[in-house]
């Protein structure tokens, strides 16, 4: 039988997420109703370091559903990536009692996660990322408000775009995914998207589709550009030089980061806290939480970390179609 966990640790690391407070909630208000104790980690592994621990308890997350970001704070670090940091920080685990840590974020979060395991630490991750880019799970906290966010921002940009007739380039973020870029596109109705994983630099090709659809009596035109590719700007400056289409650039940016999270957001975080929280009261570690089929399984974070991940081809085929 496993040892009994007393102590647990949460802290958020990397972007920040809609949805993530959800998570902290559950992972607290869980671990209580199980007679743990609760230490939020504020500033992630950076301020793990530094010991920003504070103690939580159930009024500590009260009125915080609602509310976009996090409240412990995140921020990337430099030395969790070194064996002296990784080690530090165990140290430091050990020291304030914690036995268990959930560790919200993305990729380069886990890979923290794992470390820790392996100095004795019980960790279980949480995919905390609006850019729905780990390969083990269908849904990451954030992704569903992020993409609502830039999807209503996009109506508004067509709304003007057509009326002055003109050719909009979009982007969204993502970093090196374009899953956020490829549900707008097919949400917004673009009549082309830019994906990371799909595009091989053929602006001509796009340059001509511009062209024929104008030739067609389309009036104007949404260009949808995942952040991974970037240089909206000078394309946009190509586009009205190739086509004669007066062409404005539009970067969302941070807006999608922000914000009030939706329902899914919310309620899928909460259960990924919960489920997290589990995990940890059955003695298990090095384990990532994640959606699957309709389900809430987990990973070991090994087997996660090497899991691939690519734009769903029939997503793909439909969303040039529906761009005729």
């Amino acid at each position: 039988m496993a040892n009994k966990i007393n102590t647990i640790g949460v802290l958020t690391s990397g972007g920040d997420a809609p949805g993530m407070n959800a998570a902290i909630r559950a992972v607290v208000r869980i671990a209580l109703s199980k007679g743990m104790k609760v230490k939020g980690i504020q500033r992630g592994y950076s301020g793990l370091l530094n010991e920003e621990i504070i103690d939580m308890d159930a009024i500590s997350v009260a009125d915080i559903i609602q509310r976009g970001g996090t409240i412990l704070y995140t921020a990337r670090c430099e030395e969790m990536r070194t064996p002296e940091g990784q080690k530090k920080a165990a140290d430091i685990c050990k020291k304030h009692g914690i036995e268990g840590l959930v560790v919200i974020g993305g990729d380069g979060s886990f890979q923290g996660a794992q470390k820790l395991a392996h100095l004795g630490i019980n960790t279980i991750g949480v995919p905390g990322t609006i850019d729905l880019d780990i390969a083990c799970t269908d849904y990451t906290i954030g992704f569903d408000t992020a993409v609502n966010t830039a999807m209503e921002a996009i109506d508004k940009i067509r709304d003007t775009s057509t009326s002055h007739e003109r050719c909009s380039v979009i982007e969204v973020m993502g970093r090196s995914a374009g899953y956020i870029a490829l549900w707008c596109g097919i949400a917004n109705g673009a009549e082309d998207i830019l994906l990371p994983e799909r595009w091989n630099g053929e602006e001509d090709k796009l340059i001509n589709h511009i062209k024929e659809t104008h030739a067609k009596g389309k009036k104007h035109h949404i260009v949808i550009n995942a952040e991974g590719i970037g240089n909206s700007q000078a394309l946009a400056t190509k586009i009205e030089k190739e086509t004669g289409m007066e062409t404005r650039a539009t970067i969302l940016g941070h807006l999608q980061r922000g914000g009030s999270p939706t329902c899914k957001d919310r309620v899928y975080a909460s259960l990924m806290g919960a489920y997290a929280v589990d995990l940890l009261a059955k003695g298990e570690s090095n384990r990532v939480v994640a959606y699957a089929n309709g389900k809430y399984v987990d990973y070991e974070i090994d087997e996660a970390l090497a899991m691939k991940k690519d734009i769903d081809e029939y997503q793909y085929d439909v969303s040039k179609h529906l761009a005729r």
